[in-house]
């Protein structure tokens, strides 16, 4: 779920400096939190929001297979996040880069943050020699569609839909597994 970004100039709406892009910390944890609370008020998804800071402080720096995240820092408050993780596609036998979420806090949008973080997501999956970088987003967010068409995004289906097993449907077909 890919939030609301910016892409203008940094010196709009009196916001003067550069964002600085970077890896995510444990210590920013709690605000990452903050702002993904705030992504889930704006996708009007709150009574999905069952995480907790602990748990994506795990999901991010814990053992096993983890996400990773990138922070933008404007004047030392972190003003937007991008989560992300690799993606095997069997078709090409390649790696690709999924972003899961990217979010800028609202008084920030406008500010280039969000175009700062595609730059960077970019960048690491053209270091890492994967195909693309993909996402999804909410059909009726349009700021967030003209934002990734003006970066030179493009849908790339239609025709297919998603589904997902969860709660009683997950563990009854996991239940026939041992059949």
């Amino acid at each position: 779920m890919s939030g609301p970004p910016g892409s203008e100039p940094d010196d709009v709406a009196g916001v003067r400096g550069a964002a600085t892009v970077r890896a995510v910390r444990p210590d920013d944890v709690p605000r990452v939190w903050e702002l993904l609370r705030g992504l889930a008020e704006y996708e009007k998804l709150t009574d999905i929001l069952t995480g907790t800071p602990e748990l994506l402080h795990q999901a991010l720096f814990g053992e096993g297979p983890r996400i990773e995240a990138l922070v933008a820092e404007r004047g030392g408050r972190l003003v937007g996040y991008a989560i992300f993780h690799p993606v095997f596609g069997s078709f090409r036998a390649r790696w690709r880069l999924w972003l899961e979420d990217l979010y800028v806090e609202p008084a920030q949008r406008g500010t280039a943050v969000g175009a700062r973080l595609m730059a960077e997501l970019a960048r690491i999956a053209t270091e890492r020699d994967f195909y693309a970088l993909d996402w999804e987003v909410l059909d009726w967010n349009q700021p967030a569609l003209d934002f990734y068409e003006r970066l030179g995004a493009s849908r790339i289906a239609a025709d297919w839909y998603r589904y997902r097993l969860i709660g009683n449907s997950l563990r009854s077909l996991a239940e026939k597994a041992g059949e």
